[in-house]
């Protein structure tokens, strides 16, 4: 079976746009992968349309050999958009090819090892405030948080995770210097940020009650000495870890030495060779991958080596379905997984853009059993949709 063709295919997706690859086959057979150009990746669709001429023609099948020739063609600019154009590529061929199988995707990885997922309620509290057109019921004042902490626990999800707001006159508000929101390239780390974080996890706690793991996503937002102070800050709270980036494993090293808390973290890094020095350093508890950016077949590289380290893995997931397909059967694959991430609130329309959406009970996610990724986009669907310029 050859790749006969490979297109993307982009769509509304509230604030931002959800972005596919199509690979047809010459036997019909098509494979799909979910990508992102929103999250500080703009035009990997644009390689990925460049990089297509040489991969048409090519055996489906042979996808750790298109990977190599693909790097080798691109080794002068390697990573970034380049590399995560290569990951959406490697995606889909894993799907064609274990569509072409009639297996689930896990097969390919060496088979499942669970069944069921853990997974955490990401961006808790997070889309109802930072996009209150999309996610209902908008969150204005601390009520809603507690609020949502109560619709955690009574859904049956058992970690949820937030991340840093400012609250003006009781209302919050997102703060994420690290990405330009606002444009504060300093990074302090001043004393009412840490009242508000901690005011906003302590009515998190009080929604959601003893029993809920509670994670926190600090991104880029801080340097060393400002993550140090928000990690002393809350050292008395009950943290199922405090989530950070830093391109310095021996920053990142430093900071997990002195926190009271587990460190997770590299969610941004692309490819092994990255991840090396983190692994080295022992600079986080759990090393967080993008299967989406580094390909799943290339993921399990990663997380076998972050075994060796004695480091546990999760995937970084806030995409649409099939993204979350595509973790789920590396989550179910990857023996040393820790727990996997999870957007619950939704576009009204997510679920008809895809085949097939993730099944939840009690705070897990059941590992599908059909063919390929188990779910594709609805092209119709997709297409009534046009992406946002």
């Amino acid at each position: 079976m050859k790749v006969t063709g490979v297109e993307t295919l982009h769509c509304d997706a509230g604030w931002r746009n959800y972005h596919f690859v199509k690979l047809s086959t010459d036997e019909g057979i098509v494979g799909w992968s979910e990508f992102d150009e929103g999250f500080g990746s703009p035009g990997v669709g644009t390689v990925i349309e460049r990089l297509a001429a040489r991969v048409v023609g090519q055996p489906v099948g042979a996808h750790e050999r298109l990977y190599a020739e693909l790097y080798g063609a691109t080794r002068p600019a390697a990573g970034g958009v380049v590399g995560e154009a290569l990951g959406a590529i490697e995606n889909a061929l894993l799907d064609a090819k274990a569509k072409a199988l009639g297996v689930p995707c896990y097969e390919l990885l060496g088979g499942k090892v669970r069944d069921r997922i853990p997974v955490y309620w990401s961006h808790c509290a997070t889309w109802r405030i930072n996009h209150p057109n999309y996610y209902a019921p908008a969150i204005t004042d601390l009520d809603g948080v507690k609020a949502i902490g109560r619709e955690v626990s009574e859904k049956g999800f058992r970690a949820l995770k937030t991340n840093l707001f400012r609250y003006e006159n009781g209302k919050p508000g997102p703060w994420r210097p690290g990405f330009s929101q606002p444009f504060y390239p300093e990074l302090n780390v001043d004393k009412r940020l840490l009242g508000d974080l901690r005011m906003h996890l302590e009515a998190l706690r009080e929604g959601a009650g003893p029993d809920v793991e509670l994670l926190l996503d600090l991104n880029f937002h801080a340097k060393t000495e400002g993550f140090l102070k928000i990690l002393r800050a809350i050292a008395d709270l009950d943290m199922f870890w405090i989530e950070m980036d830093s391109y310095s494993p021996e920053a990142l090293g430093y900071i997990r030495r002195r926190s009271p808390h587990p460190i997770s973290s590299c969610e941004t890094l692309m490819g092994l060779r990255e991840f090396l020095p983190f692994f080295r350093e022992q600079a986080m508890d759990v090393a967080i991958i993008d299967t989406i950016w580094n390909g799943v077949w290339q993921s399990m590289k990663i997380a076998a080596v972050a075994e060796a380290h004695e480091v546990n893995v999760a995937p970084h997931n806030f995409y649409g379905h099939l993204c979350s397909m595509m973790n789920a059967h590396f989550s179910a694959a990857v023996p040393n997984l820790r727990i996997m991430e999870i957007d619950i609130d939704r576009l009204p329309w997510d679920d008809e853009l895809f085949t097939e959406v993730p099944v939840f009970e009690d705070g897990h996610l059941i590992v599908p059993d059909r063919p390929g990724w188990g779910t594709e986009p609805n092209e119709d669907a997709v297409r009534a949709r046009p992406p946002k310029g």
